[in-house]
């Protein structure tokens, strides 16, 4: 599966295959659309059988090949578990490795960040999210979630 930013077609073909006959996945409402002749938005969320639910934003230049803005949330319940996002954070020095891509989680949510390993602003980000929250929904399932 090409992991591209290249163009709006090749970047929702991605996306859409990564949902196609998923086992896990209950239903989408998952976007991708042109807001103008280079830069597209993919929003929406992924609701899985377990009853998590991963919001997905993006803003991608598909000129430069580059995810401009990015928020992603697993809820469960209407609860917040864990949200990404890219707003900057220089002056938290565990952040400093990953800057600016974190991850925020309990306790404390909003205020709570630790270094997000793995996301990119030049590659699709979807795929280890979708991964993310599958190894997340077992391991809680352990857990009576």
């Amino acid at each position: 599966m090409p992991a591209t930013l290249d163009s709006y077609t090749e970047y929702s073909r991605l996306v859409f295959s990564l949902l196609t006959d998923r086992a896990t996945v209950e239903r989408h409402t998952l976007a991708v659309y042109t807001t103008s002749r280079t830069i597209g938005i993919t929003r929406g969320q992924i609701v899985f059988h377990s009853g998590h639910v991963l919001r997905v934003f993006e803003q991608i230049d598909f000129v430069t090949h580059r995810i401009l803005k990015y928020f992603y949330e697993l809820s469960y319940q209407g609860e917040s578990l864990w949200w990404y996002d890219s707003m900057p954070h220089p002056d938290v020095p565990d952040l400093r490795s990953t800057h600016p891509h974190h991850k925020h989680i309990a306790p404390d949510i909003k205020h709570h960040r630790i270094a997000a390993t793995g996301l990119s602003f030049t590659e699709p980000n979807l795929p280890k999210l979708i991964t993310e929250t599958e190894t997340f929904i077992i391991t809680a399932s352990g857990n009576t979630q």
